[in-house]
């Protein structure tokens, strides 16, 4: 062989190597944490039996909670609140300590874009996101069947407004923003990192009483699809796939930019010193985990 031919064979099994040893560190990353993909799979799956059930219970024409509580608005502010409520039971559970809440492919995507996420952990949340969303509006089908499916509910699909998808991508775009911008200008400071969980289960009570006729209220892809998948609505799609993560990107520049957050924060929205953290690298001291 001459050398010429030498040097291209070593070089080919050279990257052959260096391939198959990041696809085997990659594996390794993953089946070391799948506890947190799981635990972002059950947070996820946990908020659209939630958004589910209330849907019927406070759209459902048969409900008698429509009822005693005709205002359609203040339902509004019920179902808001409910969920709200959801996502910060979420983030402080023992599930949400342990993946980090983030229970959204957008928000990972920001944490990652701020060298807060591995790329070897990227794959297995938003696949466990997705799953998550696919399996909690699934059990919510079983549950709540048939009232589910009715127009009223619709599986609690997500969709444009009557303003159309213009008004819907540019509500999605800010809506995720601004979350992310609080989140991350309240994780960031030590006084009121404890807290996070409580400024974005109040954001997400708002967004759903007040802009949800905008938009349908999603900010999250896995969450949307999850209804769609069910309801066989796909209006307007791909707005919630690129509006969301745009948005919160948008905030994550921003925030580099500006230098106005320090860095300290972690990916997680409740970091319990008690529970190993796979974004930080804490182990955990009380041997969750290890």
């Amino acid at each position: 062989m001459s050398r010429p031919r030498a040097a291209i064979a070593t070089n080919l099994e050279a990257a052959h190597q260096r391939s198959s040893g990041g696809m085997t560190a990659l594996a390794a990353r993953m089946a070391a944490h799948w506890p947190e993909y799981l635990a972002e799979a059950f947070g996820l799956g946990l908020f659209m039996v939630s958004a589910c059930g209330f849907g019927v219970l406070l759209f459902h024409p048969r409900s008698p909670v429509v009822a005693m509580v005709p205002g359609f608005m203040l339902r509004s502010l019920l179902m808001g609140t409910a969920m709200g409520l959801t996502n910060v039971v979420n983030i402080y559970s023992p599930w949400g300590r342990r993946s980090g809440s983030h229970l959204n492919p957008a928000v990972t995507l920001t944490f990652f874009r701020l060298g807060k996420v591995h790329a070897g952990d990227l794959p297995g949340y938003i696949a466990a996101q997705f799953l998550g969303g696919l399996g909690g509006t699934g059990l919510a089908v079983v549950l709540f069947r048939p009232w589910i499916g009715d127009p009223s509910v619709n599986y609690v699909a997500t969709l444009p407004g009557h303003w159309g998808l213009v008004v819907a991508f540019v509500a999605e775009l800010l809506i995720s923003g601004c979350l992310m911008l609080v989140v991350l200008n309240v994780a960031s400071r030590p006084a009121l990192a404890r807290f996070t969980g409580c400024f974005a289960g109040l954001m997400v009570a708002l967004y759903i009483t007040f802009e949800a006729p905008l938009s349908g209220m999603s900010m999250n892809p896995a969450r949307t699809v999850g209804s769609a998948v069910f309801a066989g609505v796909w209006t307007g799609w791909w707005l919630y796939f690129l509006a969301p993560p745009l948005g919160m990107l948008i905030a994550a520049e921003l925030v580099r930019n500006t230098g106005r957050v320090r860095y300290q924060l972690c990916a997680k929205l409740c970091h319990d010193e008690r529970v190993r953290c796979i974004f930080c690298g804490s182990p955990g001291t009380g041997g969750v985990g290890r």
